[in-house]
């Protein structure tokens, strides 16, 4: 049985690709539950949970230099928390 790969984020060998995007996803706060199914599914490994507010739990959070803008997150995010927007 094959098993899918991790991408991890590594800035230092990552080129920038944000600047050419012509979408860009923008992650509603109040909207997102945390569950981090967008995380493994960003093929930029551009997305991480970050802590939003104290003491709740972590959201998604988009590094925009390294985001395509492809959409994947949106697609993936079970309560429409992320939506993409023109740049």
């Amino acid at each position: 049985m094959e098993h899918g790969a991790i991408i991890k984020h590594n800035p230092k060998k990552a080129s920038f690709t944000g600047d050419w995007r012509y979408m860009h996803p923008e992650v509603d706060k109040e909207k997102c539950i945390g569950c981090g199914n967008c995380v493994p599914f960003c093929p930029e490994a551009s997305i991480e949970l970050k802590e939003y507010k104290k003491g709740e739990k972590p959201k998604a959070d988009i590094d925009y230099d390294y985001c395509k803008g492809c959409g994947v997150c949106s697609t993936v995010c079970p309560v429409k928390a992320i939506i993409m927007r023109k740049k």
